[in-house]
């Protein structure tokens, strides 16, 4: 390749990489980036609750040291019921009736009911993070032992990441390969 070929390619190649990053993506606020991770946890967790068939929400495994754990459907409800808590306290509202010690009402017991129940309550999360900002991220919140609004969005992350591992498990263990690693 001769040398002016060379030093145009070199420019064209050049004035490509600088275009694609000429405009760096505006900075998220706090809001957007808890938004993002409950987004994130919303999908593996809704695609994994959606894998198991209705008959197998009532599984719990027996063998080994599991006496007392709760059932695929209970993980989702519970999972669910906290983050109505969180995201409800997040916005200084009261969380649904039926959310008390961490369980869904008691009519919330069908795989289409357990789904919407889920699903609500990520987007009472997603309007948790929508309402949090620089000026408000710190307020603490007294009935959730003063932590903070934006430490209540991570703790809704982690617990939702938490009970969502334990449904991986769950779903292996009926032979059910979870969506996010297909």
């Amino acid at each position: 390749m001769n040398p002016r070929t060379l030093a145009s390619l070199f420019l064209v190649l050049s004035a490509t990489v600088l275009a694609q990053t000429a405009a760096p993506a505006p900075p998220r606020n706090v809001g957007q980036t808890a938004d993002f991770w409950i987004a994130q946890v919303e999908s593996e967790v809704v695609a994994a609750a959606k894998s198991l068939p209705e008959p197998k929400y009532s599984f719990a495994p027996v063998d080994g040291q599991f006496a007392g754990v709760r059932t695929f459907g209970e993980q989702i409800k519970h999972l669910a019921a906290a983050s109505y808590q969180l995201g409800a306290a997040t916005l200084g509202e009261q969380p649904p009736a039926g959310t008390d010690h961490e369980t869904a009402p008691p009519n919330v017991k069908t795989k289409e009911q357990i789904m919407e129940y889920l699903k609500g309550s990520f987007t009472c999360l997603h309007r948790a993070a929508a309402a949090l900002n620089e000026q408000n991220m710190n307020d603490p919140i007294a009935d959730k032992g003063n932590r903070t609004r934006l430490q209540l969005m991570i703790d809704a992350v982690v617990h939702s990441s938490n009970h969502y591992g334990q449904m991986v498990e769950y779903l292996r263990m009926n032979g059910i390969v979870p969506p996010a690693s297909r």
